[in-house]
């Protein structure tokens, strides 16, 4: 039986830069950061406060994950924007929403309640859309 999900993956274009970002924009720490046979690095990173879902930061390139042109795509996919990174929860949409700002996040959409609660929209470095919400 399945009990949980450890992982979930995030394209980015640049490994470095995107853990930059999330380590130093959004305040996550860093899971695991290690090259694996092949030259395959297998970077994650994770919420301060939550350890048990870990994002892995997958560059697509030419490897034992991904042919040359598979990665080319994703890599075209990931410039187009047509990927999100999930649902990122906050206590305080507003307050966080400023701090991310602060540090140079970029935001499609400020905090706006929804039926849900309060979402803003924001970006990571490699295009990826994010919600940030207050339940």
């Amino acid at each position: 039986m399945i009990t949980s999900i450890a992982h979930a993956t995030i394209y980015v274009l640049n490994q470095d830069e995107a853990l930059d970002f999330y380590k130093n924009k959004l305040g996550f720490e860093v899971g695991d950061d290690m090259k694996v046979e092949g030259g395959f690095r297998w970077l994650t990173v994770h919420p301060k406060s939550n350890s048990q879902l870990q994002l892995v930061l997958a560059e697509p390139k030419e490897g034992p994950m991904f042919t040359k042109d598979s990665a080319e795509k994703i890599r075209s996919l990931i410039e187009e924007g047509a990927f999100g990174a999930g649902v990122f929860e906050t206590e305080n949409c507003q307050k966080t929403y400023e701090e991310l700002v602060a540090k140079g996040v970029e935001f499609m959409q400020p905090p706006t309640k929804q039926l849900y609660g309060v979402e803003a929209m924001g970006v990571d470095n490699s295009g990826n859309w994010f919600s940030l919400v207050q339940r």
